[in-house]
C-alpha cells in the first residue's frame, strides 16, 4: 500500500500468515516467495496507519503545508521477506509494484512503523540502525531492544517484556501463587522472557518456577506430548505462557487430547486477545484465563474510514488496490477481475465491488477492542509530532552543529531521531506518549479474563490494569469480583510447592529443590517466629522465653524460696515455732531464775544462749523471699555472727564446767578465778568479734549479691544470692565449725564428771547434733540447685538450732516444770534423795 507525499513514512505489517518458498533448482531464475493466508487484523493495522496519516494531513495544527505519505509492506510472517522490505524502504529502491499495469515508486522514507515480531524487529533494527533511520515498533516487546548502544534509533509504543514480566509477577504476588510453570516460544521473544522471568522472580522472592519449557517452533508432536504430560503431573496449578497464538493452538490441541484440567492459564499479550483460541472445544480448559493485554484505546472515525474501502477506486489518493482486492476476495469469497482457472466451473462467485462491507460481519470493523492498532496509531503520531517539532525549529536555535535546523528539502532520518527522543503528547483517548532514554514508552497494560458466557461464547473483559507512573511507580489494580474462575468453588486456586509455615515454625529448604519447596521446622526452645513463612526463628530477650506454641515470648517463670509456696510456708512456720519455743524457755528460766537449776547452769550465759538461739531461728527468715541486696548481705553475715555467738556461749559454758571440776579437786583452787563473769562475757565477745571481723572483710571485698541464674532451667529465672567470695564463705563456716568441734571435744572430756546433773553430757550431745547437721549441710548445699540450696541452709539452721534448744534446755525445763522436787541444790549436787 502506497501513497505519495512530501514526507513518506514506511510501515511493516503482517498481511498474510505465512509464505511459500519456491524450490531452488539452480537451473533457472528462482521465483519470489508467495504469501498466503490473509490476516484480517494485520490488514486493519495497516489501514489504521493509513487513517492516522489521513487524519494528520487534515489537521491544520500538525504539519501544516506538509503532506505525509506512506509506503506499507507485507512481511508475510517471514523474516527474509520482512528484512528485504525494510531494506527497500530504507534505500528507496523499492521493488516494482504492479498497480493497474503501471509501476509506481515512492520517495525514501524518514521513519518506519513496525515490525510486529521481536525477532523480525531485531534483525531489521540491526540493519536499519546503520542508516540511523528511526523505527517505531507497535508490537515488538523483547527487552533486548532497549539496548541503546545496539539499537540507537529504535523506539516502541508497546511496553517492554521487562515490564510485562514484572506485571505478571505482581499478579502472582497478589494471588499468592508461588509455584508456577513457564512455557515460552523458541524465539527472541520467548527466550529473553524466560531469562528475565527467572531473574526477576528470584530477585523479588515472590515464587519459584516448577519448570521452564520451550515450545517447539516446528510443533513436534513428541515434544508437545512431553510438555503437556509435565503440566499434567506437576503440582504447579498455574501455567504462564509467553508465546504466539500459533504455538498455543498446537499446545492446546495436545492439552485437549490428554484432558489436562484444573490449571490456571496466564497469557502474555501475544495471545490474550486471540480469537482463534476462543473455540468452544478449548473453553473447558482455557476459560478463566488471566492475561496481560496491550492497552486498549479508542480511535474516533476509524470505523467510518474502514467502511470506505473499495477495490474499484483509489481512495484518499492512495494506491494499494492489490492488497485491497485480496481483502475483498477473502471477505466475500469471490473473485475480482479475471477469475482464476476453474473458478467459474467450481461455481465461484464474481465480485461486483459494491458488496456491503458492514453486513459482512468482518472482524475488520470491530473497533471496540483496539490494542495493537492503537499502538500503530500512537507510533504514527509520535513520528508526526517529532517531524512537526523539527520543522518548527527557529534557525540559530537548533540542536545541530552551529545551532542549525533541519529543512523539509534537506532532511535526514538521524535528525528525526533527536526529536523523536523528546516527543511528549497526549492522544485523543487521554494517554500520554513519551519515550525514556531507552526508547521505551511509559508502560501500561490491561489485565484480561476469559469468561465463557451461557450462549457458548467467550467474553474477554478487563478486570484491572498495571501501569507505571513517574509519581507513584508501578501500580497493580485488580477487581476480583469480575474474575471468572474455572474451578469449584469459584475461587482462586492454590499453587504452592509447600504450604505456608505457621507462626512458631520456620522454613527449611528441601535439599536439591527450589527455595519455594521447604519443610516447616518448629522453633527450638527459647526462639519464636510470629509471622507466617518465617525464614528464621528469633531468640527471646534475656528475661523472656518462648510459649508452648513458639509464636510469642513470655516472661520467664521466676523461682526462689517464697513465703507463699508449701516449702516456704513449712520453713517459716518452723522458724516461728522455734522462736516461740525459745521465748517460752526464756520466760521459764526468767521466772525460775532463783531456783538451783537455773543458777547452777550459769544463768547469764543461758539467757544469752537463749537469745542467740532465738536470733538463729529468726535469721532463717532472711533466706526466704526474693533475694535483695540487703538480704543477701545480711543473711550470711547475720547467720555467721549469731551462730558464733551461740557456739561461743556453749564453749564458755563447757570451759566453766571443766574449771569448776578442776577447782573442786585438791590443789585446783586457782583455776576458777580465771572464769569469772567478766571473763566469760569477754571471751564470748572476743570470739564473736573475730567472726564479725571475718564478715566485715568479706562484705567489703566481695559481698554476696542477688543474681538471676538461668543455668539450671532455660525457661526459668532462679533468683539466688551468690556468695561473692567463696573463700569468705568458707572461712565463715570454718570458724563456726572450729568453735563447734572445740566445744564438742571439751564437753566430751567432761562428760563423766561426777555430778547428779552433768551439763557436759548435754553439751556433748547437742554439739554432736550440731556437727552432724552442718557436716551433712556442705555436700547437700553444693548439690542443691536454685531455691533448694536456700532451703537446705534454712533446714540446717533450724535443725541445729532445735538440736541445741532441745538438747540443752529440754531436760532442764522437764525438771523445772515436771520434777520440781529435783530442782534443789542437794539433788543437783547428788546429796539429796535417792535417784528414782
Amino acid at each position: 500500500m502506497h501513497m505519495e507525499g512530501d514526507v513518506v513514512l514506511g510501515g511493516l505489517f503482517k498481511f498474510h500468515y505465512s509464505s511459500v518458498f519456491p524450490e531452488l533448482s539452480f537451473t533457472s531464475e528462482p521465483n519470489q516467495p508467495r504469501c498466503q493466508g490473509f490476516d484480517i487484523l494485520g490488514f486493519r493495522r495497516a489501514q489504521t496507519m493509513a487513517f492516522a496519516i489521513n487524519e494528520i494531513n487534515k489537521n491544520p495544527n500538525l504539519l501544516p503545508n506538509v503532506t505525509v505519505g506512506y509506503s506499507l509492506y507485507d512481511n508475510c510472517a517471514t523474516l527474509g521477506i520482512a528484512l528485504r522490505a525494510s531494506l527497500s524502504l530504507a534505500s528507496g529502491q523499492e521493488e516494482q509494484i504492479l498497480l493497474d499495469e503501471t509501476c509506481v515508486g515512492s520517495n525514501p522514507v524518514l521513519g518506519i512503523v513496525g515490525d510486529s515480531y521481536s525477532t523480525f524487529t531485531i534483525a531489521t533494527s540491526d540493519v536499519i540502525g546503520l542508516f540511523k533511520l528511526p523505527i517505531v515498533s507497535y508490537y515488538a516487546t523483547c527487552p533486548c531492544l532497549s539496548d541503546r548502544k545496539r539499537f540507537p534509533s529504535f523506539f516502541r509504543t508497546i511496553p517492554s517484556d521487562t515490564f510485562q514480566v514484572r506485571a505478571m509477577i505482581q499478579i502472582l504476588k497478589h494471588f499468592s501463587w508461588t509455584w508456577v510453570g513457564l512455557l515460552v516460544s523458541d524465539d527472541d521473544y520467548g527466550l529473553h522472557v524466560a531469562r528475565s522471568f527467572q531473574s526477576d522472580l528470584a530477585q523479588s522472592g515472590q515464587g519459584c518456577l516448577a519448570y521452564t519449557k520451550i515450545l517447539p517452533w516446528d510443533n513436534d508432536p513428541m515434544d508437545l506430548r512431553r510438555i503437556v504430560n509435565l503440566i499434567k503431573t506437576s503440582t504447579a496449578r498455574v501455567v504462564i505462557v509467553f508465546s504466539h497464538e500459533i504455538h498455543m493452538i498446537h499446545l492446546m490441541e495436545e492439552v485437549v487430547r490428554q484432558n489436562v484440567t484444573g490449571r490456571q492459564w496466564m497469557a502474555s499479550e501475544a495471545w490474550t486477545a486471540s480469537t482463534v483460541l476462543q473455540a468452544p472445544h478449548l473453553m473447558p480448559y482455557l476459560r478463566g484465563t488471566l492475561g496481560i493485554a496491550i492497552r486498549r484505546g479508542e480511535i474516533p472515525g476509524l470505523r467510518e474510514f474502514l467502511l470506505q474501502i473499495r477495490p474499484d477506486q483509489n481512495y484518499n489518493n492512495s494506491y494499494g488496490n492489490s492488497i485491497v482486492k485480496q481483502f475483498w476476495e477473502y471477505t466475500f469469497q469471490c473473485a475480482i477481475g479475471p477469475a482464476p482457472a476453474g473458478w467459474i466451473e467450481a461455481e465461484g462467485a464474481l465480485c461486483t465491488g459494491q458488496e456491503d462491507l458492514e453486513s459482512a460481519g468482518t472482524e475488520l470493523l470491530d473497533t471496540s477492542e483496539l490494542r495493537p492498532d492503537y499502538n500503530v496509531y500512537k507510533a504514527v503520531y509520535a513520528l508526526a509530532h517529532a517531524l512537526d517539532n523539527m520543522l518548527c525549529c527557529v534557525p540559530g536555535t537548533g540542536p545541530f552543529s552551529g545551532h542549525s535546523c533541519a529543512s523539509l528539502q534537506r532532511m535526514e532520518p538521524w535528525q528525526l531521531v533527536h526529536y523523536l527522543q523528546k516527543v511528549n503528547f497526549t492522544t485523543s483517548f487521554g494517554d500520554i506518549v513519551s519515550f525514556d532514554d531507552n526508547g521505551d514508552v511509559l508502560p501500561i497494560y490491561d489485565i484480561m479474563n476469559w469468561h465463557w458466557l451461557p450462549d457458548v461464547k467467550t467474553k474477554v473483559h478487563g478486570v484491572g490494569e498495571v501501569k507505571r507512573s513517574h509519581s507513584k511507580g508501578e501500580e497493580l489494580t485488580i477487581d476480583e469480583n469480575k474474575i471468572f474462575w474455572n474451578f469449584e468453588p469459584k475461587e482462586p486456586p492454590r499453587s504452592v510447592c509447600s504450604e505456608s509455615c505457621a507462626p512458631g515454625t520456620r522454613m527449611a529448604r528441601k535439599k536439591g529443590q527450589p527455595e519455594c519447596c521447604f519443610d516447616c521446622v518448629p522453633c527450638s526452645e527459647g526462639k519464636i517466629s510470629n509471622e507466617t513463612d518465617s525464614m528464621e526463628c528469633t531468640s527471646c530477650p534475656e528475661d523472656y522465653w518462648s510459649n508452648d506454641q513458639h509464636d510469642h515470648c513470655v516472661p520467664k517463670k521466676t523461682e526462689f524460696l517464697s513465703y507463699h509456696e508449701p516449702l516456704g510456708i513449712c520453713l517459716t512456720t518452723t522458724s516461728l515455732l522455734g522462736t516461740f519455743l525459745c521465748a517460752v524457755v526464756l520466760i521459764i528460766f526468767i521466772h525460775h531464775r532463783s531456783t538451783p537449776m537455773v543458777r547452777a547452769n550459769n544463768s547469764e550465759l543461758s539467757f544469752l544462749l537463749l537469745v542467740s538461739l532465738k536470733l538463729c531461728f529468726l535469721c532463717s527468715l532472711l533466706f526466704i523471699g526474693r533475694p535483695r541486696l540487703w538480704t543477701c548481705k545480711l543473711r550470711h553475715a547475720g547467720f555467721g555472727i549469731i551462730f558464733v555467738l551461740c557456739v561461743s556461749c556453749i564453749l564458755v559454758k563447757t570451759m566453766v564446767v571443766l574449771a569448776v571440776f578442776k577447782d573442786s579437786r585438791p590443789g585446783g583452787g586457782a583455776v576458777l578465778k580465771w572464769f569469772g563473769a567478766m571473763q566469760q562475757r569477754g571471751t564470748v565477745l572476743v570470739l564473736t568479734s573475730v567472726q564479725a571481723a571475718i564478715c566485715t572483710a568479706w562484705l567489703v571485698t566481695s559481698p554476696p549479691t542477688p543474681h538471676k541464674n538461668t543455668l539450671y532451667h532455660n525457661d526459668k529465672i532462679v533468683y539466688e544470692c551468690v556468695v561473692g567470695s567463696t573463700v569468705g564463705f568458707a572461712v565463715l563456716l570454718g570458724y563456726i565449725g572450729l568453735l563447734a568441734i572445740l566445744s564438742f571435744l571439751l564437753a566430751f572430756l567432761a562428760r563423766n564428771l561426777p555430778d547428779n546433773f552433768n551439763e557436759a553430757k548435754l553439751i556433748t550431745f547437742s554439739m554432736l547434733i550440731f556437727c552432724a547437721v552442718w557436716g551433712a549441710f556442705v555436700p547437700a548445699y553444693v548439690n542443691s540447685p536454685g531455691k533448694y540450696s536456700d532451703a537446705v541452709e534454712v533446714f540446717a539452721i533450724l535443725a541445729s538450732s532445735f538440736g541445741l534448744l532441745v538438747a540443752l534446755f529440754g531436760p532442764k525445763c522437764f525438771i523445772i516444770l515436771l520434777r520440781p522436787e529435783r530442782n534443789t541444790k542437794k539433788a543437783i549436787m547428788g546429796r539429796g534423795a535417792t535417784k528414782s
